[in-house]
């Protein structure tokens, strides 16, 4: 496998597993989402299906399409989903800045995968070609300062010593957009009736195992794929725990979410 594909792909089984932060952000999304009978939604970057579960469960006679760049992640959906859902779910792989889909959905729901996507100008005129008219988008992903304290201790961490040599070309692997940034890059896509905002949201751990493992698995997943040393790689998780042990509060991650919602106009 080539670096850009371990770039796309999860650890899907783990992620299945720790993602509790996911399902408590996602559930303010959820409230946001209209309830229209026979609605096809468009869950873009479906992630294990767990989330996707409680968007069909919202939508009783609806359908939804589960989108991920992950193959790993649609299987895990895959599997997650359809002995519930069969007959209405359906998975496609693809890129958010390019989905293979015109004018086919009423609306697109997303949470927590938007800031994978370097080029946002891209993303949303993708999303904006997949929608009816008349079609919403509820969404949200990292955004504004997101992660700053964990990012400045990697930061500092990877730019020295044994680790350095793995990321002289390094950029970060997010798009941290904050609220006036993205409602204008929504809107230049077509979108009316824009509204974004942003929120904290830390997410505490109780113990330094339990955060490693959430840092492997979500946080720094394509950080770890640049080393090719699995010791150096837990050493790597080993030292940005010990630097968030020091933090007050310890064991934080110090999560904001920007929140979008949109329309596409009535033709």
């Amino acid at each position: 496998m080539n670096a850009e594909s371990r770039s796309r792909e999860w650890d899907s089984s783990t992620y299945h597993r720790v993602s509790r932060p996911h399902l408590l952000w996602a559930a303010k999304v959820l409230e946001r989402v209209p309830l229209g009978v026979g609605q096809t939604v468009l869950d873009v970057g479906c992630g294990s299906g767990k989330i996707t579960a409680e968007l069909l469960d919202r939508l009783p006679r609806g359908r939804v399409i589960a989108s991920d760049l992950s193959e790993n992640m649609l299987r895990s959906a895959r599997d997650y989903l359809l002995p519930r859902f069969a007959g209405r779910v359906s998975f496609v792989l693809a890129d958010m800045q390019a989905i293979p889909l015109r004018e086919t959905v009423h609306g697109i729901f997303s949470t927590a995968a938007f800031h994978w996507v370097a080029d946002h100008d891209k993303l949303f005129a993708s999303l904006y070609a997949a929608l009816r008219s008349g079609g919403w988008l509820e969404a949200q992903c990292g955004g504004g300062p997101n992660l700053a304290r964990i990012r400045e201790h990697v930061g500092v961490i990877i730019s020295c010593g044994e680790f350095a040599q793995y990321f002289g070309d390094w950029q970060e692997p997010w798009n941290f957009a904050d609220a006036d940034t993205a409602a204008e890059r929504v809107r230049r896509a077509g979108f009316s009736e824009v509204t974004t905002s942003l929120e904290p949201s830390p997410q505490q751990f109780s113990d330094a195992q339990e955060f490693k493992q959430y840092l492997a698995t979500v946080t720094l997943h394509r950080h770890l794929d640049r080393i090719p040393d699995p010791v150096l790689r837990q050493r790597l998780l080993d030292t940005v725990a010990l630097r968030a042990e020091q933090d007050d509060p310890p064991l934080v991650m110090d999560y904001w979410r920007l929140n979008i919602s949109a329309r596409k106009p009535e033709r």
